[in-house]
């Protein structure tokens, strides 16, 4: 039975300003939209989330977080770098809201940017599947079916997800998922806890291939704005 929806659900969105793959990656642009335009726009179009919340060290898009409606929190230079995970930009960001008084929300979303196609629908079927399996937390998927390798150790390749030697057919194979990246929601005090996305019991929401681009290289970005049918973003 499903549970009765949450009192409050907030969405956070970690964008740092720094990117080695593509520079200023955040705000770079998709059918005429940055990227942290295009999160936020799907965070506040989503029927579950009641706030939007940014965590960012750089101005241009805080500035450009706030001109779509989002509440911005200051990310420290210490969490900000590479080596920063997203969880900690999560912790962070809840740190400071609960200091400033506000009382924190049943379930967290993490939603990233470099997904360009994520929808609020989206948004709100990980929250719907979170509640419905009486999960702990949930993560957007999709359905996977390529066949994966990997260097072994003699120098070759070997079947990470098959036997080479016995290639069945796609529909004789077990189905597979792949995390998208774009969408994870948690419950707050369990998050906490942990302090990882992943704790307990999780539960997915499948979303159509072609939304499951991630954008984490040029290549990447080259594609999104191919699909999105605006080539020069």
């Amino acid at each position: 039975m499903a549970e009765t929806s949450p009192q409050s659900v907030w969405a956070i969105i970690p964008a740092r300003g720094g990117s080695k793959s593509i520079p200023g990656k955040n705000l770079q642009k998709v059918s005429g939209k940055a990227l942290i335009a295009r999160a936020i726009q799907a965070c506040r179009s989503a029927k579950r989330v009641m706030r939007v919340i940014v965590s960012t060290d750089d101005r241009l898009i805080a500035s450009a977080a706030k001109a779509e409606g989002a509440e911005v929190v200051d990310r420290p230079c210490d969490i900000s770098g590479d080596e920063a995970s997203s969880e900690q930009a999560l912790l962070h960001a809840l740190e400071i809201l609960e200091s400033a008084g506000r009382a924190l929300p049943e379930v967290i979303v993490f939603v990233q940017c470099t997904s360009p196609f994520v929808a609020g629908s989206d948004v709100d079927g990980v929250v719907a599947a979170l509640l419905a399996d009486g999960a702990d937390c949930a993560l957007s998927v999709t359905t996977h079916h390529g066949f994966l390798w990997r260097k072994s150790p003699d120098g070759g390749m070997t079947g990470v997800n098959h036997d080479p030697a016995q290639r069945l057919r796609r529909q004789d194979r077990e189905v597979e998922f792949l995390e998208t990246g774009a969408v994870y929601a948690m419950r707050t005090a369990g998050f906490r806890s942990a302090r990882h996305r992943f704790f307990g019991k999780i539960a997915t929401y499948k979303v159509p291939r072609w939304r499951a681009i991630e954008i984490d290289e040029p290549d990447d970005l080259a594609a999104a704005r191919l699909l999105s049918s605006e080539p020069n973003g």
